[in-house]
């Protein structure tokens, strides 16, 4: 079952006094959590963090460094993020004791997709709008996990209706490209996840703070209103089947 993100629109709330809130067995979570990422870095090396920066992915890197795992981060940045998702890479960045790498999509698909199918091509149908995240993420996803034998996500089952049976480790993917992909929050609460933060006092997303429980492109993401789901502010034009960018997507 899909869980919904309840908020007051109390515009001075800060996202860690609205939700976080630690479930009963959070620190076996955390424990797990931890021994899932010492395990990856040892097991399954070379492995990397995928991150959007989002709540979730801030926490991985956080326990990422406070562990001294080593495990480098990269980080999609497709021309179309917010300025506070970039302001809060810059800030990654200038504090992180793991390397942050950043991939670009390739400028001149970009210009040509614009040129060909205008900049609110995403908007005109569902076909568009992967060529779009295909061109923006796709292509650089590729580049950023060539050579790896794994990576690290934040999904949890909680996030989607689509992703109710995230495993801690997925395996699916080695088959077809030989990665094998760490969910390490699989098990946690929308709560779990933001206590850590403030309990840590990790930098996040201002986003958060309005509304943003999942955050993608400026064009393609908007905040949410009382009761709607997590990723209701996601490409929130189209069927809710159809809400992924490719990036874990099971044919």
């Amino acid at each position: 079952m899909t869980s919904s993100l309840i908020s007051s629109r109390n515009p001075l709330t800060r996202a860690t006094d609205l939700h976080a809130k630690a479930s009963p067995d959070f620190v076996a979570k955390l424990a797990e959590t931890q021994a899932l990422l010492r395990r990856a870095a040892t097991e399954f090396a070379p492995v990397t963090q995928a991150s959007s920066l989002g709540a979730e992915d801030v926490v991985i890197t956080h326990l990422i460094n406070s562990l001294q795992l080593g495990i480098p981060v990269f980080v999609l940045e497709t021309g179309a993020l917010h300025t506070e998702t970039l302001a809060l890479l810059e800030r990654t960045q200038a504090h992180s004791r793991t390397p942050i790498h950043v991939f670009r999509p390739v400028p001149e698909s970009v210009i040509q997709f614009v040129r060909d199918k205008g900049q609110d091509a995403m908007y005109q149908s569902i076909d568009l709008r992967k060529a779009c995240c295909g061109v923006r993420k796709m292509e650089p996803l590729t580049r950023a996990l060539k050579g790896q034998k794994a990576w690290i996500t934040g999904l949890r089952q909680e996030q989607s209706t689509a992703r109710a049976e995230v495993p801690l480790l997925d395996d699916s993917e080695v088959a077809t490209k030989s990665l094998y992909k760490f969910n390490p929050l699989a098990a946690w609460t929308w709560g779990d996840v933001w206590h850590y933060i403030a309990t840590n006092q990790v930098d996040y997303n201002p986003l958060h703070d309005q509304f943003f429980p999942s955050i993608g492109c400026a064009p393609c993401t908007r905040a949410i209103s009382l009761g709607e789901e997590f990723r209701a502010g996601r490409w929130w034009w189209e069927d809710e089947a159809a809400k992924e960018c490719g990036l874990h997507v099971k044919k």
